[in-house]
C-alpha cells in the first residue's frame, strides 16, 4: 500500500516562519525563567562550598586552641583544606558564570532593549550569540580568573585568619620562647615550614594580582550620575 507524502507549499512554510518567530517572545520568557533558575542552583552550590569551608576552619581553630598540646600543625593541615575548597569553588564559579551570561544577555539585550524608547539593543547579533552558546554551551570564564576571583572575595580573609592564627598559636604557646623552633613538623625544621607557607601565600597572591582581561559578566555597574528615581 502506498504511503501518502505531505508535500509543503511555500506559502505553509512562509506561515510556519512566521509562527516561529511570532513564539520568540514567549521562548525568550520559558528560556529566561529557566536559566535564572540554573542561576540560583549553582549560586547555591557556590554558597554551600563556602560554609563548609568556614565550618572546617571554625572546628579547627577551636581545637587547636583549646589545650597547648594540641599541635599547630592542624593550623596548616587547615590551610590546605581551604586550597581544596578554593579550588573546588573556582571550577564551580566557571559553571554559575555560563548560565549567568545568559541570563545577564537576555536581560540587557532582550529586556532593556524592549523597555527602551528607541527599542535598540546593546549588541545587534545577540541573536546569534545567544543560538550558538544554546547550541554549543562552553565555559566563559578561565579558571586562573575564577580563582582570582573567588580568592579576593572569599578565601583571602579566610586565609588570612588561618596564617594569623598560626603565627599567634606559635608565638602564644611556644615552650622555649623561640616561634620558629616551635613550627617545626615531624622533623622538618621551623625555618623550612615558615618559608614553605610564605612562598606559598606569595603564589595566590601572585595569581590574583596578574593582570588579565575580565572574562566574568559582571552583574552590578557603577553609575556616574544617579537618577531622579534613585534620589
Amino acid at each position: 500500500m502506498a504511503r501518502a507524502v505531505s508535500v509543503s507549499s511555500p506559502s505553509d512554510e512562509g506561515d510556519a516562519a512566521e509562527e516561529s518567530v511570532d513564539d520568540v517572545p514567549s521562548v525568550l520568557t520559558q528560556l529566561y525563567r529557566g536559566e535564572l533558575d540554573r542561576v540560583t542552583s549553582w549560586r547555591g552550590r557556590l554558597d554551600q562550598t563556602t560554609n563548609w569551608t568556614v565550618t572546617i576552619m571554625a572546628a579547627l581553630l577551636t581545637w587547636v586552641f583549646s589545650s597547648p598540646d594540641n599541635p599547630h600543625y592542624l593550623l596548616l593541615i587547615g590551610m590546605l583544606i581551604v586550597m581544596a575548597f578554593h579550588a573546588v569553588e573556582s571550577r564551580r564559579y566557571q559553571q554559575y558564570d555560563v548560565w549567568r551570561a545568559r541570563v545577564r544577555l537576555i536581560e540587557r539585550d532582550v529586556f532593556a532593549g524592549a523597555i527602551e524608547p528607541d527599542g535598540r539593543a546593546d549588541r545587534e547579533d545577540w541573536r546569534s550569540e545567544l543560538s550558538a552558546d544554546l547550541r554549543r554551551p562552553a565555559l566563559k570564564v578561565p579558571f586562573v580568573e575564577a580563582y582570582a576571583r573567588r580568592y579576593r572575595r572569599i578565601y583571602l580573609p579566610l586565609q588570612t585568619v588561618l596564617v594569623v592564627a598560626w603565627a599567634v598559636r606559635l608565638t602564644a604557646f611556644s615552650t622555649d620562647g623561640n616561634p620558629v623552633a616551635t613550627a617545626a613538623v615531624v622533623g622538618i625544621p621551623g625555618e623550612v615550614v615558615i618559608a614553605v607557607v610564605g612562598l606559598t601565600y606569595l603564589a595566590m597572591g601572585a595569581v590574583v594580582a596578574w593582570p588579565g582581561e575580565r572574562q566574568a559578566t559582571g552583574e552590578l555597574y557603577e553609575r556616574g550620575e544617579k537618577g531622579d528615581w534613585k534620589q
